[in-house]
């Protein structure tokens, strides 16, 4: 669903949604022209209301959508509903009728930018064609001449539309809270588009991981129940459900491998994402908690690498990764890479691990003698450890022809000493194979001798820039405090930034994060306050 105030460009938008992603557009307007011109049932009762001046009753408007919606390209395409429903009432029987968005859109433009857009709009008679004297003049004096305005597109008329517009809006955000999106319509229709088609591409992306988590699950299911009593290990399913013989479709005999590959946990479910755990202030974090963060931060990563990124950077700090507090758990970062290391060789990858001690060797001062931890940590018995997984350091030495990506932990500049020479070097060999770079601080840390201040700086900042964030994630909190947590920003390739709210539940006395808006780009500090405090970006 898609709601936007008069001149709020939101049948732009919608033309550009429809062209990208092949979905019914249905306007309520539209409907009603058509059912008239058509002079079905509908259509007639509709016409007497329209002809006597009054408004078309509810009912008659949701019976009208309703069956255009149960229409066979509305069910297979999937659907836009544009500027419906307008009223509470609308909303609830749409709700009772189990017809849900899956995301409702709001373009939110400032009143005096629509009051400009509507008084200065002017309309060709002959083309149709809308033009608007400032922003939009015509190509020529002939197109000019015989433009006209409408009627209501007067100053005083504008704003009793907005008025009605608002209260009706108000009327129907109650109901679609859960899915609202509020977007920023005052920048270019492009801009704009942008963060719509990365929010509805993210939608997609989920609705399809959980069809085919479905799919599997069910498959699995028959495998357990129709053929245990015969094979009861799982070995033999193994073997079974990667034979090709047995089952042909490619695409779900890899999902297969990969959920066997780790261990059936959720059947793949929890792909989607789940929203931002609560009571983060309490350190240390439970396992639950640090396995969340460790599955969001690798299906970002997986899905990265999947659309061909090779140089990635993970910003990841959750209270006890971030350095900046007394807290700070190696442990956890610890376990965040042999996730992610493990669950790339479980893929069939050779991952090196540039993961040496001290420093020089890219890791911070906090990290010396993690080498030693790795080695020590539970690797699993299946050889993961020196076959597919391999702990060195950073420099182009470092990189064997049958690494497949190599995960960098936390590599960093010390005082008067810069890695990104040694780290460039790794790059430059390792080519097209991928390069995770998980919590990385490359700014220049110049010494009293000036080493590292001039030589060099500008193309040192540019090579540790020219690292793509898949990942970031990061607690907002109220300046000079680290208590209490104020919201989150939240970002996992390929979806928009999303800024997120932190309020408290009265009624089950439970904190909860609500998502106060998204970002195209990484927001700047003054339009992450701006949202908290309700400005228009």
């Amino acid at each position: 669903m898609i709601s936007g105030a008069p001149a709020s460009g939101k049948g732009t938008q919608c033309e550009m949604i429809v062209q990208k992603f092949g979905v019914v557009h249905i306007s309520t307007g539209d409907l009603l022209r058509a059912e008239v011109s058509a002079g079905t049932e509908i259509g007639n009762k509709a016409k007497e209301y329209m002809n006597s001046g009054r408004l078309v009753p509810d009912e008659i408007v949701t019976a009208m959508v309703t069956a255009r919606l149960s229409l066979k390209d509305a069910k297979e395409k999937g659907w836009l509903l544009d500027g419906y429903p307008r009223s509470s009432a609308q909303a609830e029987s749409l709700e009772k009728l189990n017809i849900r968005p899956d995301i409702y859109i709001m373009l939110d433009v400032p009143d005096e930018i629509l009051i400009d857009r509507c008084v200065g709009r002017r309309i060709d008679p002959l083309t149709g064609r809308i033009y608007h004297v400032n922003n939009f003049p015509p190509d020529n004096d002939e197109i000019k001449a015989r433009l006209v305005t409408r009627s209501d597109d007067t100053e005083d008329k504008v704003k009793s539309r907005l008025q009605i517009y608002k209260q009706n809006a108000e009327a129907v955000l109650s109901t679609y809270s859960g899915v609202l999106n509020k977007i920023d319509g005052n920048r270019p229709k492009e801009v704009i588009f942008k963060e719509l088609d990365s929010l509805l591409t993210r939608l997609q992306i989920d609705k399809d991981e959980a069809s085919i988590s479905g799919l599997v699950s069910s498959y699995f299911t028959w495998i357990f129940f129709e053929g245990f009593k015969y094979h009861p290990t799982l070995h033999f399913w193994a073997s079974f459900v990667f034979s090709d013989n047995i089952f042909s479709s490619k695409k779900l005999l890899l999902i297969c491998r990969y959920l066997l590959s780790s261990h059936f946990q959720s059947f793949g479910l929890q792909k989607n994402w789940r929203g931002i755990p609560t009571r983060l202030n309490n350190i240390p974090h439970s396992r639950e908690i640090r396995k969340y963060f460790y599955e969001d931060v690798l299906q970002a990563t997986q899905r990265a690498i999947r659309d061909g990124k090779t140089r990635l950077k993970v910003e990841i700090n959750i209270p006890e990764l971030n350095p900046e507090m007394d807290v700070y758990r190696i442990g956890t970062l610890m376990e965040l890479i042999r996730n992610l290391a493990l669950s790339f060789a479980d893929d069939g990858k050779r991952v090196k691990g540039s993961m040496g001690e001290g420093s020089l060797a890219g890791m911070p001062l906090q990290l010396a003698g993690t080498r030693k931890i790795l080695e020590f940590m539970d690797w699993g018995d299946d050889g993961a450890m020196g076959n597919f997984v391999k702990i060195g350091s950073i420099g182009g030495d470092e990189v064997d022809d049958q690494d497949d990506m190599f995960i960098l932990v936390a590599p960093q500049n010390a005082v008067g000493n810069c890695i990104i020479d040694d780290l460039r070097a790794m790059t430059d060999a390792a080519g097209d194979r991928p390069v995770i770079l998980v919590n990385p601080r490359l700014k220049d840390l110049p010494g009293s001798s000036g080493i590292m201040q001039t030589m060099g700086r500008d193309k040192r900042l540019e090579y540790a820039a020219s690292f793509e964030i898949c990942y970031h994630f990061r607690l907002l909190y109220y300046a000079g405090t680290q208590y209490p947590i104020m919201g989150a920003l939240r970002m996992s390739h390929p979806y928009a930034y999303e800024l997120y709210k932190r309020v408290d539940d009265e009624s089950p006395k439970k904190e909860k994060y609500v998502m106060l808006t998204t970002f195209a780009e990484r927001p700047s500090g003054d339009e992450i306050n701006d949202s908290f405090e309700g400005k228009s970006r």
